[in-house]
């Protein structure tokens, strides 16, 4: 088959599994790494290759910003603590453990190479474990606490991976050389991306065209990473600071016409680039299998298995280790967190733990090595195999082990999802209060319902997710999309016509919770 064929045909597998996956509820880059892995094995399949350094960008860069762009800073604030000791300790550790692992196993692998190892195997994927928690009801502080983790960690293993990479290419490098460099990467990246994001919107807004806005949105986001590197900081330090300083301003310049696709857009290439990266570390995968005798197979088999375990262990070690020492300082009356919630059970520290799952960004980093690092091919074949078992061995056991233990909270962000939209229909209620046309006055007739209902509820709020009509609502606009679709099938009316009827019952739908 042609490129072009293969591209369909990987594609249209992928979506499959995607949907096998939501149906026996796994996260969809647990099917994703058992088809990478298939691929390796397939006689036939292609064996397409991507510059090392291109890896990072495509597949780290917007998927990154896509996760960074819904990040609260209150709850990021709220959780510094823990979120921080993952970021920072959880992922030294493991680079550390792997490092040494790696290097008792294989004896004449660099130092660094070890290092640079462990950093990529260290930091835990967003993407795996969102699909997991947005099928069960988790207490909110544990999910904030993941995703900002899974959006942090990130810099910080690149920053580890960074240096070790240099420093097999300059064969030397002192502490006195690292500690600027890293200074200037964390500091520099936070300034950067603070700068870009009140740069760019500027550019942004003056397009009103929706695919222009899109693909202006891309393109900025590849500039402020590529731009990034090339000034020696951390690309991706600066994307994530640049997208939560876009995400506080962006919601209020960006019409809805605008948002709508562009998070539609968003959320598809997301998905496509997980698949790209598991089917080219398939490919990457085949060669170095074949380049194996029998014997040494089974070295690398055996190694990964012993690397895979030190991943789950530390983590599992650490997060042990930080709540026994939280809650002995609670006890002692020498820590007095403000939310006694803050510091976790045993049953949310063991869920945590199990929250490790590897994905897109190990596999990008392991991708972006050069072609003459040493011991490259036990690299990627190790941190595939990392990836595909934490993928298959934690991603499948996850969520009966979340139902299992029955974790739950009272709903916080529902309460304050109703609190607001109280306080928003008070407002549209005011801001029509004087206009005596028969339209306001069935606008303020549906304002007052949601009010009173609003008033009925102890927070103050709606929290059955709906407003009172929209139900009324979908059902009339069911009926008239069949409608629509009669006259269409009738000849009554042209593709044209249709198309445009079709756009504002679509609207409709949306605004009336479809």
């Amino acid at each position: 088959m042609s490129t072009f064929e293969w591209i369909i045909v990987l594609l249209l597998g992928a979506v499959a599994l995607s949907a096998l996956a939501r149906r026996i509820k796994v996260p969809y880059p647990t099917f994703l790494a058992i088809g990478g892995a298939l691929i390796a094995f397939v006689p036939s399949s292609p064996s397409w290759t991507l510059e090392p350094d291109l890896a990072l960008a495509l597949f780290v860069a917007p998927v990154l910003l896509d996760a960074a762009f819904d990040t609260s800073l209150r709850d990021l604030r709220n959780n510094w603590v823990p979120v921080s000791t993952l970021v920072v300790a959880a992922v030294g550790l493991t680079t550390a453990a792997v490092a040494y692992v790696a290097h008792r196993l294989m004896p004449d692998m660099p130092w660094a190479a070890a290092v640079a190892l462990g950093a990529i195997v260290a930091p835990p994927d967003a993407a795996a474990a969102v699909a997991i928690l947005s099928q069960v009801k988790l207490p909110h502080r544990m999910v904030k606490v993941l995703e900002g983790e899974s959006l942090l960690n990130d810099a910080t293993a690149l920053l580890i991976y960074r240096i070790a990479v240099g420093a097999i290419a300059t064969e030397h490098l002192a502490w006195s050389q690292v500690a600027p460099t890293m200074a200037l990467a964390l500091v520099g990246s936070v300034v950067a991306g603070y700068l870009a994001a009140r740069v760019m919107p500027l550019v942004i807004v003056q397009i009103t065209e929706a695919p222009s806005s899109i693909i202006m949105q891309f393109a900025t986001t590849f500039m402020v990473w590529i731009g990034a590197e090339h000034l020696g900081l951390s690309g991706i330090l600066t994307i994530v600071v640049y997208a939560i300083t876009m995400a506080r301003a962006a919601p209020a310049r960006m019409p809805a016409r605008l948002r709508v696709p562009s998070y539609a857009v968003w959320d598809t290439m997301v998905f496509v680039l997980n698949v790209l990266a598991f089917m080219l570390i398939g490919m990457q995968m085949r060669p170095i299998w074949t380049r194996l005798d029998a014997d040494v197979r089974w070295d690398y088999c055996l190694a990964a298995a012993w690397i895979l375990l030190t991943v789950v262990l530390v983590r599992l070690a650490w997060v042990t280790l930080y709540r026994t020492t939280l809650r002995t300082l609670v006890a002692h009356g020498i820590y007095h967190p403000k939310d006694p919630k803050q510091v976790a059970s045993a049953k949310g520290g063991l869920i945590i733990s199990w929250c490790g799952m590897r994905g897109l960004v190990t596999l990008a980093t392991a991708f972006a090595l050069p072609e003459n690092f040493p011991h490259r091919d036990f690299i990627v074949f190790s941190a595939f195999a990392v990836v595909l078992g934490t993928l298959v061995v934690q991603g499948l056991t996850l969520r009966p082990l979340i139902l299992a233990f029955g974790l739950k909270d009272d709903d916080p962000v529902g309460i304050e999802v109703a609190r607001a939209r109280a306080v928003a229909y008070r407002a549209a209620l005011d801001a029509i209060e004087d206009d005596p046309s028969e339209e306001a006055e069935i606008l303020r007739l549906e304002y007052r319902a949601i009010l009173m209902q609003a008033d009925d509820d102890p927070h103050g709020g709606i929290t059955n997710g709906e407003l009172p009509a929209d139900p009324l609502r979908r059902r009339a606009i069911e009926a008239a999309r069949k409608s629509i679709f009669d006259l269409r099938a009738t000849e009554v009316i042209g593709d044209d016509a249709f198309h445009r009827v079709e756009e504002e019952l679509d609207r409709a739908e949306l605004s009336a919770g479809g």
